[in-house]
């Protein structure tokens, strides 16, 4: 069962599982169109414990979007920055680093997108351990898209690339 609530400046959701040892979700944002604030909360009710549990801020403007996030229960804390460089042909710069506590590990990545015509989006990103990745978008029919994508891992060039193919069909 779920539960909805919407405002102009705030909207909650919850739901419960209609079992015997549900798992109850409830997720909130407040925010304006400048400047929002959520969390997304899971709790177990059988194992008495959470399950997940983000966080996240963000900045918005004409041209940019940029947020800070805490994901998986406090372990990975995310900085993104999204930037429109020409409105035209919606091209745009992106970039996103991610610091894990437990591995202390860091992940960045930086991408781009550029739109060839009104119809054909491509994109492209790389992140700090060479994995490559690129797509074309093309809208054949309004809201109906066909994706050609493409990932490799630049440190090893010898592996298998991955290609994928997707369709998306809207009435």
């Amino acid at each position: 069962m779920e539960l909805q609530y919407l405002h102009d400046y705030a909207g909650i959701c919850t739901s419960v599982g209609l079992t015997a040892n549900p798992i109850v979700n409830f997720s909130g944002v407040l925010g304006t169109n400048v400047l929002a604030l959520g969390t997304d909360v899971s709790f177990d009710t059988k194992a008495g414990a959470i399950t997940k549990c983000n966080a996240g801020l963000s900045f918005t403007n004409a041209d940019l979007i940029t947020s800070l996030n805490l994901n998986n229960k406090g372990d990975s804390l995310s900085a993104s920055y999204y930037h429109i460089v020409t409105p035209l042909t919606s091209t745009a710069v992106g970039a996103e680093v991610t610091h894990s506590f437990s591995t202390s590990e860091n992940t960045i990545t930086v991408g781009t997108q550029h739109q060839l015509d009104p119809l054909t989006t491509v994109k492209a990103r790389v992140n700090n351990f060479g994995t490559a990745t690129a797509l074309i978008q093309h809208e054949w029919r309004p809201k109906s898209l066909f994706t050609i994508s493409g990932e490799v891992d630049t440190k090893a060039v010898d592996k298998s690339a991955k290609f994928g193919l997707a369709l998306a069909l809207k009435p």
